[in-house]
């Protein structure tokens, strides 16, 4: 049976070195550092690509990012995999999931898939995951 959980989490985001400008889109790569609270007591740590267009609004990006700490009192790690895109004609997707077999100690066999939004510059998570034994 799925479980969901909520919170907010902090992020840090560092260029790592020099974006690829060219006519129609920038490219950057940067690091992720967050810090994830409440059911979710964790830090995540990845690489994120980005491609910004020329196009004031249009932009995609993907990431992959280690969460390593507790979930429902449950310690271990899993990975993310991130993969969004934004439009002023299209709006925003986003998908970030779980990747397959990637959780460790007493997360494996998860599965699951998060969500994030941001209101009044406070960022928030609403995780709905499986586990094999899930409490």
């Amino acid at each position: 049976m799925a479980k969901h959980v909520s919170g907010t989490f902090d992020v840090k985001l560092v260029p790592q070195g020099a974006d690829d400008k060219a006519e129609g889109a920038t490219l950057g790569r940067l690091s992720i550092d967050k810090h994830y609270h409440r059911a979710l007591e964790a830090t995540g740590e990845g690489q994120m690509l980005t491609a910004v267009t020329d196009v004031k609004g249009s932009a995609g990006y993907v990431a992959i990012g280690r969460v390593t700490g507790t979930l429902d009192g449950r310690a271990g790690s899993f990975v993310l995999q991130h993969s969004g895109t934004m439009s002023t004609a299209g709006g925003q997707q986003l998908s970030i999931t779980v990747v397959p077999a990637s959780g460790t100690g007493q997360l494996r066999g998860i599965v699951g898939r998060l969500s994030g939004k941001i209101v009044d510059g406070q960022y928030f998570y609403d995780f709905e995951y499986t586990l094999p034994d899930a409490r």
